[in-house]
């Protein structure tokens, strides 16, 4: 089974630029058949913004990684990366057809993790539901907007265990390392005490955005957030996982990964 390299390889061997990364819109945005394609500049390749931008930024530190917008904040369209379609475009979900919008805007930049997959033959040992068969989702809380299709640096803080039907659905919360914010936010802990309200803003919204349609999402841990130690122990093992589905040692289904037709 052909390979690409990974997301470091991909580069010359450099350390990964996200300028070298721009994106390519096809069909126009509102509809069924838009997406936005990801290519590395230099050659015009297209590439896979989940398979093939680096998690790692390369930092001193762990807890700051590469995240892929894929909604701005304060926007209401629900984009994601379709995991399923060559090179992991980004496109507006759809559900019965229709394309889908938050019943109102979210307030925080959101994307995902590249190289991370939470996977659903895996069971979490406390919380007993298995992974939601996606890339790890990032809430960027800064005060910046981020614009779809943007790879920012950002700096872990802590992370919610939300539970979808079923499902573990990870929210990690982070902060741009180029925000103001940055230089006073090393944790949780530290967002609680000087923004007392965002963990439990996040954590609402998310429980409640599926209202209007019936559903509530859940919270594991009390909803409480949990640190930014346990935040970086999600994250590397959804890497571990993402590798073993990259390398082909677990099956993959529906998802497109390098080497498929």
């Amino acid at each position: 089974r052909e390979q690409r390299p990974e997301g470091r390889e991909l580069w010359g061997g450099a350390a990964f630029d996200p300028s070298r990364v721009t994106t390519e819109m096809v069909g126009e945005m509102g509809t069924h058949e838009y997406r936005r394609f990801f290519k590395d500049a230099a050659s015009g390749e297209r590439i896979s913004p989940w398979h093939d931008i680096p998690l790692h930024t390369g930092a001193s530190t762990p807890a700051e990684l590469w995240m892929v917008t894929e909604i701005s904040k304060m926007t209401s369209a629900k984009y994601e990366i379709h995991t399923e379609e060559p090179q992991n475009p980004i496109a507006q979900d759809t559900k019965k057809g229709k394309l889908r919008h938050y019943h109102g805007p979210i307030f925080w930049n959101y994307g995902f993790f590249p190289q991370t997959w939470e996977d659903p033959m895996e069971t979490h040992p406390e919380l007993h539901v298995k992974g939601d068969n996606d890339p790890l989702d990032v809430v960027e809380i800064g005060s910046r907007e981020f614009k779809k299709g943007q790879v920012a640096r950002v700096n872990i803080l802590g992370v919610l265990a939300m539970i979808d039907h079923g499902e573990l659905d990870w929210k990690v919360i982070a902060v741009s390392t180029e925000d103001e914010l940055a230089e006073t936010l090393e944790t949780v802990h530290d967002l609680e005490a000087s923004m007392p309200h965002v963990v439990s803003g996040i954590r609402e919204w998310f429980r409640w955005y599926k209202a209007p349609d019936g559903k509530l999402n859940e919270f594991g841990f009390g909803g409480h957030a949990l640190s930014r130690e346990k935040a970086l122990e999600v994250v590397e093992e959804t890497h571990a996982a993402w590798k073993r589905l990259y390398q082909g040692e677990v099956k993959h289904g529906a998802l497109w990964v390098w080497g498929e037709v």
